[in-house]
């Protein structure tokens, strides 16, 4: 199974495709889609899509895997994230991928074993569990693979298996 996992952002919105090989996960892909501040926000986020359409062409993910929105103090910022969150899954509902949401302590549980894990934490686990010589950057890239791997490890996956629809 090759998971696409997405941090969205306007900005910076992180992606990477993690596959499962039997009990093991490989790092398939990853990288960061960069807007420029001063393009008007539709632009930045056609940027994103069109991005994220030629990165599913080219590598076929089964699965998308975001992380949930939170509610931030900066209301723009959130809605900047929630407008780059949805072109993630309108490109992944274009493409019949079905969309599975985590929370952030969801994502840390996953990889690290609890909930309050750091940020560095998780990068290094990372790195052991994709059997890397580097830590993913730049973060954005990182937290897309967090998520991927999370789904390849979470009860959603396994249950899905069950089903045998993957």
């Amino acid at each position: 199974m090759l998971v696409l996992g997405i941090d969205s952002g306007l900005a910076n919105t992180g992606y990477g495709f993690v596959r499962s090989v039997g009990s093991k996960f490989e790092m398939v892909d990853s990288g960061n889609i960069k807007t420029a501040a001063k393009v008007p926000s539709p632009d930045r986020l056609k940027v994103i899509s069109d991005t994220l359409d030629r990165l599913v062409e080219l590598h076929r993910p089964q699965v998308l895997a975001i992380e949930e929105l939170f509610f931030s103090k900066n209301v723009t910022s959130a809605l900047a994230v929630g407008e780059a969150r949805g072109i993630a899954k309108l490109v992944a509902a274009n493409n019949e991928i079905p969309v599975f949401d985590y929370k952030p302590a969801e994502v840390k549980k996953a990889i690290v074993g609890y909930g309050a894990a750091t940020k560095r934490q998780i990068q290094e686990m990372i790195k052991i569990v994709l059997n890397l010589d580097f830590i993913p950057q730049p973060d954005h890239a990182a937290d897309a693979l967090a998520l991927a791997i999370c789904h390849l490890r979470s009860r959603k996956y396994l249950e899905l298996q069950e089903r045998h629809t993957i």
